[in-house]
């Protein structure tokens, strides 16, 4: 499939997603939101694709909503708002809730709606310069691209909405302190390390990785009897899959298993 905004390609199991529109910044136009969209769905329906790893080209990951587009728009604006939206969060939640691991690689800048793309990933690596900021109120906009859902989940209300009122900067090893970043390295070992990391998701066992990431995502919304009720119901579910014979056969040879994702 043709991207105009992303590049896109499948290299061991994982897909490579990398925004595109290094001369902007890698902001996020109307093209990069169906483009995000498709390339979620790609990853979704191929079954080759065992872990997704999404970064930006240029000098940062991605400044947010393309201001200059937005501009031009006039009373249109709105309708175009709504539009993207549409597109852009159908791409994430597809991300979220597809059997994949989505591991995040972030360098420059993660503001507006690329901090959104990025807590919406399973797994955030940063390089140690990055900069993190909501930046929507900043000019007069509210946020999008899931960073109300996830945003609060991760560092708590209260520091949920002072990032989001204020606009502060959070700098990478902050982002690792409040929970947004799993891990802070080297900007020369950024790609390196979350390609690693991909690879090694990609070997494993995709369906039970899949169904833990459902497990813990929708536990916020369960009780704790009706949560263990779906853990009982899926680790049952997991017993059917060859990955699981595999893994405990595997554990009882003391040797490294090999995980076909079925």
């Amino acid at each position: 499939m043709h991207y105009e905004t992303i590049l896109f390609d499948v290299r061991d199991n994982v897909a490579h997603m990398a925004l595109n529109r290094p001369e902007v910044a890698n902001s996020i136009n109307a093209q990069m939101t169906i483009d995000l969209m498709r390339a979620a769905i790609q990853c979704s329906e191929d079954p080759d694709i065992r872990a997704v790893l999404i970064s930006g080209t240029g000098r940062m990951f991605c400044s947010g909503g393309d201001l200059k587009e937005f501009a031009t728009q006039g009373e249109r604006l709105p309708y175009q708002l709504k539009e993207m939206t549409t597109y852009l969060h159908a791409a994430i939640s597809r991300l979220a809730r597809m059997e994949a691991p989505v591991v995040a690689a972030v360098h420059g800048s993660a503001a507006g709606a690329g901090l959104s793309l990025a807590c919406a990933c399973d797994i955030v690596i940063a390089a140690e310069d990055t900069r993190f900021t909501m930046a929507y109120t900043r000019v007069g906009l509210v946020p999008d691209g899931s960073s109300t859902y996830f945003l609060p989940r991760i560092v708590g209300l209260k520091r949920a909405l002072e990032l989001t009122l204020t606009n502060r900067i959070l700098s990478a090893q902050e982002a690792l302190e409040w929970g947004i970043v799993n891990q802070v390295v080297p900007g020369e070992e950024l790609m390196t390390q979350a390609q690693n990391l991909a690879t090694t998701l990609a070997a494993g066992p995709t369906k039970a990785l899949g169904t833990a990431k459902r497990l813990l995502n929708n536990s916020w919304n369960e009780s704790l009897e009706s949560q263990m009720e779906y853990e009982s119901q899926a680790i049952a579910s997991m017993a059917r899959t060859a990955d699981t014979s595999e893994g405990i056969a595997a554990f009882l040879a003391k040797r490294t298993a090999k995980f076909s994702g079925k």
